[in-house]
């Protein structure tokens, strides 16, 4: 079903396209005539908040986990130690 509204857009292709192709914006009915912007400083801000995400999304430092057998061998040590101070003693 279509709705009878029609939407004014920003397409803003991707700095990065193996992980986008574009950015799509839709702009608020009011954005150019309330806030004074032109369309020059409009795109301008659609590029650098695309810009802005793709710079964000890049993945962090991986972390190096501990592998289940090394959470096993902190979970025994303790448990070991307590057994032989109790067969000691």
């Amino acid at each position: 079903m279509v709705k009878g509204n029609t939407r004014q857009v920003i397409v803003v292709k991707s700095p990065d396209p193996k992980l986008f192709e574009q950015a799509i914006f839709l702009l608020r009915e009011d954005a150019l005539e309330k806030h004074g912007i032109g369309e020059r400083e409009l795109l301008e801000e659609a590029r650098r908040v695309a810009n802005g995400l793709v710079m964000s999304s890049e993945p962090a430092k991986k972390r190096r986990r501990l592998p289940p057998i090394g959470w096993a061998a902190i979970g025994a040590a303790p448990v070991s130690l307590a057994w032989l101070i109790t067969f000691l003693l």
